[in-house]
């Protein structure tokens, strides 16, 4: 007869934190910022005309690189003539271009997956589903858009400089 306890069936189904924490704190992020860029946080700042470089830099009081997987340049590309100005913003040569090694091109797992293997990444994107499962990581903080400008979610030392809070 096997018997498995609530509390072994708990712990294996909660995430793993990683050694960089402390008391809920990453230690591995710093400025200069690296910040992970989704698909429609890029639509959202051009409708908002937001500068995605400027508008990181305002948010968080520092130094800041925007970086772009593969998968979201590819998602980019898949939506056609009508996200031209994104794809062309997502091609500028300030925003850094990291490679993807996995099959397929969905935006969301490849983000979820590098963020969970380094936890040195701030994600931004205002995709509410993507945003559910990057809080289920813990240390990675998470910019989005709100009342026309950028706004950090659970990064300590950016609210205490003052940065907007949600």
């Amino acid at each position: 007869m096997l018997v498995v306890s609530s509390h072994a069936f708990y712990t294996a189904c909660r995430e793993k934190t990683s050694t960089a924490l402390f008391f809920k704190y990453n230690s591995q992020l710093g400025p200069p910022y690296q910040v992970l860029v989704d698909t429609n946080f890029i639509n959202f700042s051009i409708k908002n005309k937001i500068d995605l470089v400027a508008g990181m830099m305002d948010c968080l009081y520092a130094e800041c690189t925007p970086c772009i997987t593969d998968c979201v340049l590819a998602e980019l590309e898949k939506l056609g003539q009508k996200y031209r100005v994104a794809l062309k913003v997502a091609k500028d040569p300030r925003i850094q271009r990291l490679p993807c090694t996995h099959s397929g091109t969905y935006a969301d797992d490849c983000l979820c997956e590098r963020v969970r293997q380094h936890k040195c990444y701030i994600v931004a994107t205002c995709d509410r589903d993507l945003r559910r499962r990057i809080r289920k990581i813990p240390g990675v903080p998470i910019m989005y858009l709100a009342s026309h400008r950028y706004t950090i979610e659970r990064l300590p030392e950016a609210t205490m400089g003052g940065a907007p809070r949600n």
